[in-house]
């Protein structure tokens, strides 16, 4: 029909847009986010609180990894409803709250952020909105400039978070630029353009009613990420666990039935990551890998990335797009709307 959008037109467009999206924060963002930097480095926080939900959660997760791993910095990701359901007031004093939000606008978020403000913490707020509440009531904003998303899975405001907070957390530490991410956003075309890879793992999982995603390190937000990207877009049962995580217990749901992906970044993560590969290779598990083409071509299906010349933080800017593809197919395949998974909204009314 004339003027109706085809299924999943939104979705497949905001995925394509990620590129550009990557360009104009490497271009526009960068100044904003060193000058943000700087500015909280002079005041020595000694503790990081993360606040999130949905994917945006995911994000703020893989901050964690950066800070933690980069700066030294203890994190925690914190427990909203203790402030907004039970009222409590915790001590802040020094401690820089950052609240990952795309919308800016979810009450608990602006809540619990106005809370950690009045009680001594440095806010930070990254969203892609900066007239939003959640941008008004912090001390400090980041815009992620990914443009307008109208589909309700997020996507482009996802990788458009973590290569927001990677800047921020380089300037923390006294980088200039944007450095070795400035190869991203050409990596992320090529991936991209191999639609018809992402199609033959969309029909090979097309009719699967469960699956485990698993990863460990830099990796496990992404895992994290796609999982939920399936189950919200194609409603298939998406587990994921830390691979640590999946050995003790979990493991013993996994057969030669259900599908397993494990994204394996290319350094320790990955390395971290080989005796739970091998584990599950000795149960059978049909094995679907995301990463270098070396751990590929040793699993049963996957997508080889270019890891080469991307340190290991990086790469789950480019881990997640085939990820990304792969729910947007197989919710094609099996006949539902990826723009308009049912009882979705764009913004979460939690308190």
């Amino acid at each position: 029909m004339s003027g109706v959008e085809r299924p999943g037109s939104i979705m497949a467009a905001e995925i394509a847009q990620q590129p550009g999206v990557w360009r104009r924060i490497l271009d526009q963002g960068a100044p904003a986010a060193h000058d943000t930097a700087r500015a909280i480095a002079a005041r020595s926080p000694r503790f990081v609180l993360l606040s999130a939900r949905g994917s945006s959660d995911h994000a703020a997760l893989y901050a964690k990894y950066l800070l933690e791993i980069g700066h030294g910095l203890p994190c925690g990701l914190t427990s909203m409803s203790t402030i907004t359901a039970y009222g409590a007031r915790p001590r802040l004093e020094d401690v820089l709250v950052i609240t990952v939000s795309q919308s800016g606008g979810s009450p608990d978020l602006i809540t619990s952020t106005l809370a950690a403000r009045t009680a001594g913490a440095l806010t930070l707020a990254v969203t892609n909105n900066p007239d939003s509440g959640l941008a008004a009531v912090s001390e400090y904003h980041l815009d992620i400039l990914a443009g307008p998303e109208r589909a309700l899975p997020a996507t482009k405001t996802y990788t458009a978070s973590l290569l927001t907070l990677w800047l921020f957390t380089e300037a923390l530490r006294g980088a200039d630029g944007a450095g070795p991410a400035r190869v991203l956003p050409g990596l992320a075309e090529g991936v991209l353009e191999r639609r018809e890879e992402v199609r033959a793992l969309a029909a090979r999982y097309r009719f699967a009613e469960r699956m485990v995603v698993t990863s460990r390190g830099f990796g496990y937000p992404t895992a994290r990420e796609a999982a939920l990207k399936l189950m919200e877009t194609s409603y298939l049962a998406a587990l994921a666990y830390s691979g640590a995580d999946l050995l003790h217990g979990p493991l013993a749901m996994v057969d030669n039935i259900s599908p397993v992906i494990a994204v394996v970044t290319d350094g320790r993560g990955g390395e971290a990551l080989q005796p739970v590969l091998d584990r599950l290779r000795g149960r059978g598990a049909d094995l679907c890998v995301i990463g270098p083409k070396a751990r590929v071509d040793a699993a049963s299906a996957g997508f080889a990335l270019p890891t080469e010349d991307v340190p290991e933080e990086l790469q789950p800017l480019l881990e997640i797009l085939p990820l990304q593809l792969l729910a947007y197919e197989v919710t094609i395949a099996r006949g539902h709307d990826p723009d308009a998974p049912r009882a979705l909204a764009k913004i979460t009314e939690t308190h």
